[in-house]
């Protein structure tokens, strides 16, 4: 059960992207709970009729689009039809994503532009389209879900830079549609958010295992946990919250622990300088030549 007051979203219309599987399925679960009518939207027409039958068979309050946010058209379209149907759009959570594990000296440029795309072109596709045809007028609360990739990512380099990107979308389109009554903020889940769907992404079957030795509080997170903060900050109670990004990790950030092991090796070796007058010194000050 949702810790909000049940009915607060009653009346509102939300929008979640990949909202049908992991943590876009719980923020759905907990926006239906609390009244919201919501969107979801996938690629994959399979899972949006799977979360509709499981969550919400009946009353018509779940909505499910197929829409690829790469592709500007199907955004446009997307955020059209919805409108269309819905006669709004008060929230926008960019949860659709994708990536894979890869080193990057081993990555094609085919995978770093597909993540690229997904990651950062779709959730700036998403708030511009739902800007431009609702907010701009209407106002509304958007959350990018974005990562914890403040200390760099090894192995999902390309992500990194993508949610590095999100988190400064937000932080801009916080400042320039302030006017319009939107609000704008980011919500990094760390690696140890634990889903089926996420450990299905993994060849390494011990990835949750190993990412919870680097979590202070020694146990993964879950999408409920999540979602919670997505909500918090969809709601009234976050009215004064704009341009910020909540980290739900478990203060796995702050801890030094690091799954990416470096060997030992002496290829960085440290800088050092001496000065030694020369001939032609003239006592002036001289700047010390400096070696490597």
């Amino acid at each position: 059960m949702s810790m909000f007051r049940p009915g607060v979203f009653k009346g509102k219309v939300a929008m979640v992207t990949g909202g049908a599987t992991g943590i876009g399925k719980a923020i759905t679960e907990e926006l239906l709970t609390l009244g919201c009518k919501v969107v979801i939207a996938s690629r994959r027409e399979e899972k949006l009729k799977e979360a509709v039958q499981e969550l919400c068979p009946n009353n018509g309050r779940l909505v499910a689009k197929v829409c690829n946010i790469r592709k500007e058209d199907q955004v446009k379209n997307l955020i059209t039809s919805t409108l269309s149907e819905m006669g709004r759009i008060d929230y926008l959570v960019n949860n659709g994503g994708g990536q894979f594990p890869s080193p990057v000296a081993n990555m094609s440029l085919k995978g770093w532009n597909a993540v690229i795309d997904t990651n950062l072109t779709g959730t700036f596709l998403m708030c511009r389209e739902v800007h431009e045809q609702w907010m701009k007028d209407n106002g509304g609360v958007i959350v990018n879900i974005i990562a914890d990739m403040f200390r760099g990512i090894p192995m999902m380099a390309h992500t990194g830079a993508a949610r590095a990107g999100v988190d400064n979308l937000t932080k801009s389109l916080a400042v320039e549609w302030a006017s319009s009554g939107v609000r704008v903020n980011a919500v990094a889940p760390g690696g140890s958010i634990y889903s089926p769907t996420a450990a299905a992404n993994y060849e390494d079957k011990n990835i949750f295992s190993k990412a919870r030795e680097g979590i202070p509080t020694k146990r993964l997170g879950t999408t409920q946990e999540v979602s919670s903060a997505v909500c918090f900050l969809l709601s009234p109670g976050a009215s004064f919250i704009t341009g910020e990004t909540l980290k739900v990790d478990g203060g796995g950030s702050l801890y030094s622990y690091l799954m990416w092991q470096i060997p030992e090796h002496d290829k960085l070796p440290a800088y050092s300088w001496t000065y030694k007058p020369s001939e032609e010194d003239n006592g002036d000050d001289v700047p010390p030549k400096s070696k490597l």
